[in-house]
Order: C-alpha cells, then structure tokens, then sequence
C-alpha cells in the first residue's frame, strides 16, 4: 500500500485538489475531517465533470466526494483485498488502523506492481488477458466528449488517433491533469499523451507489465499488423490474476470432486470384484476372529456368512496338519507379513479338500497389524487332473501299465542298483503271435480284452519287484530286477510263454495264442537301458523268424544282423525311390507238348554295391517288414508295362507277362484305379499282363475279393493262384473266385516220384483244376526226369530250370521274342 496519502479537507477547491493530484501522479485524494476519512476523489470522478459549465472546478470538495470511503484493516489478507475490488467494483481502498485513522491507500495498480504474479504473467500471455474492445476515439474529439465517452464505455483509457497516422492514448489520469489547465473543448489530439506504446498479443504479461514500469505509464496498446487490437492496464492485470484465483479454486475444486468421483467408483468396484471373484475370500482382526466373507466363501465351505462372522478360521481345520505346520505359517507371516502354500482344509459336510492359500497382514498408519487378509482357491480338482495328466504320461491308458518312459526310469535305477551290488538283470521283450487275426476277426475291442487277459496273466507269473509295461499294440516289456543267476530269466520266459499258451474266451469265442520273447542281461548285452531294450527286441525277432511262441537269449550275433537288416532295409528304401538297382527279369513259361513260349513271369531282382546280389527271399519279406512292398509291387508294374510297350514298338510279339501281387497291393481301395491308369499310361492292349497271387491272400476274405477279381478280368488281366497247396486250401472257394490258372508249387514237383501221397495229391489237383476248366502250371522243372514224371498229368505249362532260367529283359528278347517274330 502506499503509506504517503495525498489528503485534503472537505472545502479544498477541486481545482486545487487536481491540481495537487496531478503534481503527486496519484490517482486519488482522501478527503479528511477530523482526522478521520469522510470522502475520496479519483480520476474516475474527473470524467462526470461537466466541463463545459464555468467555475465547476471551484467547488468545494465536499460536494464532489464520492462516499462513503471503502476501508480495509491493517491485518486483512492481500486476497480479501482482491475479492473487495472484484465485489464492490472500486479501484482504492483505504487502510486503517485499529483506531479507524487512515494509514495508507490500496490500489489495483498496486496488486498489479507488488503482489508477487511474476510466474503466473511469465506464463500467460497478453492476448489473454487484454481489453478486446479497446475504445478508439479521433483526435478532433474534444476533451469533454472525450471524457464522455470514457464515462459511457466504462474505460479508464483510449486510443487517439492523430494526424499522420500516429496513434495516442488518452487516460484517467491525463483528465486529472487535463482538466486543470484546458478548456473543455480543447481537441484530444492534442491532449493525447505520444507516442503510443504497444506490445504484441503474443508477449507475455510478464514483459508487458515491466514495459509499464519502466516506462512510467499504466497503459499499453496491442498491436496484431499494425492494428489496434486490444488495450492492456494493470486492472486487466489484476482481472487476470483473479481470473486465474478462480479458475485454480474451481480446478481444485474440480479435482477434488473427481477424486472422490474416483474413490467412490473404486470403491464400488471393489466391492463389485470381491462379490464376484471367484477366490474365496476371508478378513479377520488382529485376534484372527473372522469379520467379513465373500460369497465364493460360502460357496466353496459350505459355511454362510452368519455362520462364519465372528469365529475363527479353525472351523475350516481338515485335521491333517500338526501344530508345527501352522507355528511356520504364522512366523512366516510375522516376518515377511505373508504366507503362501497348499493347505488341506474341511468344508461345512466334512468333505476334505485342497486349497491354494495366502494369507497377508494388514497394518495402521503406525505398522500395527489391525487385520489379517487370506485369499485361497479350491485347487482339489487341479490336483486331481495334474494325477491324471502324470498318469497318462507314465502309465498305459488301456491297461494300467507302466508305459515306455516310466519302465526306462525304472529300468536306469534297476541298472544303477544292480551296478552297485553286482547283480544281473533281465529285459524280456514279449510280443503276441496272430495278435492281427484276433483284432481282424472279433474287432478292436475282443483285441483290448484280450490285452487286458494277458497283462493279468503275466502279472500273476511275476515276482512283487518286476515290471510289466506296455510299449504299444501287442508288446510288452518284462523287467526283472536282482538276479542272482542269467539262467533265473530263461525259467522266467518259459513260465511266461505257458501262461500266454492257454485258452482264452472273449465272450461266446475261445482261442489260443501264443508269444515271442527275446531276453538281453545286464551287464552282459548291454550297459544302457536303451540298448537292453533293442537287444531284446532283436532277440524277439529271432525268435519270430524261428518259428515264434518260444524265447531266444541276445546275442552278438543278432546284434550284427539287426544292424545290417537296418542297413539294408535304408539302402532297399532308397533303391524304390530312385530305381538304381532295381530290375526285372523274365523266366519263361512253355507249352508242355512242343516246349514253345507261351508267357513269361516278371520276377523282381536288386543288386547293391554293398550287399551284391540280394535274395528275393531275403527282401521281399524285409520290403513287406518296411512298408515298402506296395510301392516295390507297383515299381515292378509300371516296369513291365513299359518293357511290354518297347517291344510293341520294336515290332516284336509279346507274350503275357504275370506280375506277383503282395497281400497289402491287392486289398488298396483304389486298386482298379491304378490297373486301368496303368494300361492307359503305356497304351497296352489287354491281355498282356497277367496277375498271380497266394492263396493266404484270397482266403481270409473271398467274398471281398471277388468284385476286385472281375475287374481286374474286365481290364483284361488273366488271374492266377500262385503256390497252390501250400497253404490252408479250401477246395471250395475254388469254385467262386474268378480266376483263369493254377500254378502248382514247386514241392510237388520235386517230390514227384519219391512217394505216393505226392502223386496221389498232383493227381487230385490238377483233376480237379481240369474239370474247372483252370489252365494249369508246373512250377520247378528241373531235370528231365520230373518233366517224364509228368507225363500222367494234365498239365498245360511248364516254368523252370529246364526250359529257361530269369533273364534280363534284352536276353528274354533275344532268345525268345526274336524267334517269334521271325517265324511270324
């Protein structure tokens, strides 16, 4: 406030008065009586001044006061002074002290230089908070219009313009001077104080308001391109500044009732979740005496609300946990302030269950614990599953068996034991015979029956520490831990093979079976347990090749051919997929009477750079072991069929060309489909290529085979029997299937002349193949002596060593097919 106050007394002229408050640059004079404040004179009162009338500054000042004096304590807040300049709309105040006498005055202009706004003008900007509608007056205007206008608009300043386009301002305070010392009618252009001083709606009030000071005005000019915009003064400045007090309170204000908006939805929604939550969820005080539930509470324990409120957690206790264990729990929550672990508790009925649990102390302000918060899930179900998952993981699904992985767990500590006390041990490989037949004949569930029978079974022959597992299908793995002797596994697989040997009855049915086993020793075969399984494995395989339902013991042997069956089995794979190696060769068939050719048969030959010349004996069967028999079959097809177009298109006359079909080529679903694309890839016409199969193809299934029988004779391929009287021969499917030749097997023919029974069953077949109308085969001449022997019979063809062995298809050509054509 400004201390040094500019009084008069109530008679003082008012010309004096102005004139006194022009010398002093004040922008008010109190008027004073007694020494107490009666009456105020301002530059805002010099403007009601009716300054065309003579002598109207000659008036006392008591007549043109304005009263009565708006006062404010010495003590009052800088802020109350801002509100009473905003409520009363007045630009002084006038401080007293505690007696009422005046001690200084309080203006705008004085909240604007002094009160401390530097951050908040260093941040705001002119253009927020100037005049927008600044009052422009010309300069011909005279002063008394002039402070009209002023009065009317409510300004305490206006812009001028004078001539030459400069521009002046023209203020409350210049009217106190003014009016002393000019006539009322004197032009504002002359009046005007200049030049102007502006500043851009872009500077801040910051640098504006120390224009001001420095430049001793308490006006500027804003300029936006050099046109008047906006007028700012210090009550705009101090307008702004309690503009900006009321946008902080409502900010504030604002922000508070957001944060209890906030709080109260928080609130809500935390009551919303603990409702819902699907965690049980229970708080109790400091004395653990239970004082709110969730309702997944009473859902999990059976226990309502009312029931439980005011107890303690121990009506849950299952019993099944000591003293010891909830001693830990609570020293665990007393020194990390939570607890975390599995615990079995008792719903309301006494139904025992498991629950994951965590328990967390609360504390006051001061670290004392005021509650207990515990949160726990039923987890019993999880368990259970997690039971199960372990089991399906290690155990057999059908059987109960230990499986593959949990039997090598079991085997690596039974190899670790028996290394530590010096013992043997025994992998006994089991695999059923004729197991297919079963589950071909009475379906896949008198098959897992059957399973089920035999695991029993050879659990009952086993000692309590040995091992059954299952590996899958109809294999099984016998592991027998603590021999004292190698011989102990042999009685131990003689026992097993008896037991598998009796009856079984799957519902009205009763059938045998037997099994194979193959034994490996530890540590004699092997030192792993991956190795005591293949060894065994080996073995067992041994044991099938020699007649099956027997037991052989692994040897180093078998060893070497299970890796060179291994070896061979990779190179006859590769050698179906490229070809190299494959071929085939021809071995005539010849008409009995005159030793003419009348067909051939394709048989299949492969060379490798390793193994030399192998067997048809030794890959055939390892080609059906692999899968690999179907795409070898059809390999040798497409190879026949092609060598049948060549020598069409050479001009030669082929003959037809049988083709042997494995079990799994004939029963394909597509089989006809493949025949008939044959035939047109090579453009063969029909009857050139012939068909042969086993017998042990057609019995199992007759009825099936004759619609795939009569398509492949409607393609034109002749059908014949191939080995007949080897197998289970059944005289009357004879009569059904469709078919065109018999070829009977070589040991006939080899035993032609050494016994009756032989000649009594030659004569019987090929009667019997005659009164068919089959055209009929001799397989295995050799010598001249058997094809005399053969004389008696009526027998069609002759295939063998005495009439032509295989050949390469050129050699076949050449000594065969050119003769045709020549004598053709």
């Amino acid at each position: 406030m400004h201390t040094g106050l500019l009084t008069c007394s109530p008679e003082t002229s008012l010309r004096e008065a102005a004139e006194r408050m022009a010398t002093r640059q004040c922008s008010s004079i109190l008027v004073l009586e007694n020494g107490r404040a009666i009456g105020i004179w301002t530059e805002r009162d010099s403007l009601k001044l009716d300054l065309n009338k003579p002598g109207c500054l000659d008036v006392p000042m008591h007549q043109v006061m304005s009263q009565p004096v708006h006062s404010l304590h010495l003590s009052t807040p800088v802020s109350n002074a801002e509100r009473w300049f905003r409520t009363q709309e007045c630009r002084h105040l006038v401080v007293v002290d505690d007696q009422g006498h005046p001690v200084g005055m309080v203006s705008q202009t004085d909240m604007a230089l002094k009160q401390g706004l530097e951050p908040y003008l260093g941040l705001r900007r002119v253009e927020d908070a100037m005049n927008m509608t600044p009052l422009i007056l010309p300069g011909r205007m005279s002063l008394v219009e002039a402070a009209s206008a002023l009065l009317h608009h409510r300004q305490d300043a206006a812009v001028v313009t004078c001539s030459g386009a400069q521009l002046g301002i023209i203020t409350e305070r210049d009217m106190v001077r003014i009016i002393a010392r000019h006539h009322g009618h004197t032009p504002v252009s002359e009046l005007a104080s200049k030049p102007l001083l502006t500043v851009s709606p872009e500077d801040s009030l910051l640098h504006a308001r120390d224009v001001m000071i420095n430049n001793r005005v308490r006006h500027l000019a804003v300029l936006d391109d050099n046109n008047v915009v906006g007028l700012l003064g210090f009550r705009e400045i101090i307008n702004g500044a309690e503009l900006r007090h009321l946008r902080e309170i409502q900010q504030l204000l604002k922000e508070r009732d957001q944060a209890l908006h906030t709080s109260r939805l928080n609130l809500q929604l935390a009551e919303r979740v603990i409702e819902a939550s699907l965690e049980s969820i229970v708080i109790t005080d400091a004395d653990n005496r239970i004082v709110f539930v969730n309702p997944s509470f009473t859902h999990t324990t059976g226990f309502s609300a009312e029931e439980a409120i005011g107890r303690t957690p121990a009506i849950l206790s299952s019993g099944r946990h000591d003293a010891a264990f909830y001693r830990g729990m609570w020293q665990t929550i007393g020194e990390k302030g939570y607890w975390r672990g599995e615990i079995w508790n008792r719903r309301k009925n006494g139904q025992l269950y498991l629950e994951l649990l965590t328990i967390t102390a609360i504390h006051d302000d001061n670290g004392k614990i005021t509650h207990f918060a515990a949160l726990f899930t039923d987890i019993t179900h999880i368990r259970e599953n997690e039971d199960k998952i372990r089991r399906l993981a290690y155990y057999d699904p059908l059987t109960g068996l230990p499986n593959r992985r949990l039997l090598e767990d079991r085997l690596e500590l039974a190899i670790s034991h028996a290394n530590r006390s010096k013992q043997h041990l025994a992998v006994i490989f089991l695999d059923l015979d004729h197991f297919k037949q079963v589950n071909d004949t009475l379906g896949h569930a008198a098959g897992d029956e059957l399973l089920l029978d035999v695991s029993r079974r050879i659990r009952h022959r086993l000692r309590e520490d040995d091992t059954l597992a299952r590996l899958g299908g109809d294999e099984f793995i016998v592991l027998l831990p603590e021999l004292n002797e190698p011989e102990e596994a042999s009685r131990i697989a003689q026992r097993l093979i008896e037991t598998v040997a009796k009856p079984f009855r799957i519902g009205n049915h009763e059938f045998r079976i037997g099994c194979s086993l193959g034994i490996s020793l530890y540590p004699d075969d092997a030192g792993s347990a991956e190795q005591l399984i293949h060894h065994a494995d080996a073995a067992m395989y041994q044991a099938k090749q020699e007649g099956r339902n027997d037991y052989r013991l692994f040897s180093r042997e078998m060893n070497h051919q299970q890796h060179k069956l291994l070896a061979m089995e990779t190179a006859l794979r590769n050698a179906v997929e490229t070809g190299e190696g494959l071929a085939v060769f021809y071995q005539p068939q010849v008409n009995r009477t005159d030793r003419t050719l009348a067909g051939a048969e394709a048989l299949a030959r492969w060379h490798h750079p390793a193994f030399g010349h192998v067997s048809p004996a030794e890959f055939i069967p390892l080609a059906e072991r692999a899968g690999l028999i179907v795409p070898l079959g059809m390999s040798l097809l497409h190879n026949v069929a092609a060598q049948q177009r060549h020598w069409l298109d050479q001009g030669l006359l082929p003959v037809p060309v049988s083709v042997n079909l494995s079990t799994q080529q004939f029963w394909q679903h597509n089989l006809l489909v493949q025949f008939r694309h044959l035939l047109m890839e090579h453009r063969l016409p029909a009857g050139l290529i012939g068909i042969e199969l086993t017998e042990n193809v057609l019995l199992d299934k007759p009825v099936q085979a004759i619609p795939l029988l009569d398509g492949l004779r409607e393609l034109g391929f002749t059908i014949a029997i191939d080995d007949f009287g080897t197998g289970y021969s059944s005289l009357s499917y004879l009569q059904d299937l469709p078919i065109d030749t018999l070829k009977i097997d070589r040991s006939f023919i080899q035993r032609l002349g050494e016994s009756r029974s032989s000649n009594a069953i030659l004569a019987a077949v090929t009667g019997l193949a005659r009164e068919l109308e089959y055209k009929i085969v001799a397989e295995g001449v050799e010598t001249e002596a058997q094809m005399q022997a053969l004389a008696p019979y009526p027998v069609d063809l002759i295939q063998g060593f005495l009439t032509g062995r295989p050949v390469p298809a050129e050699t076949f050509a050449r000594e065969w097919l050119d003769s045709i054509k020549q004598s053709g």
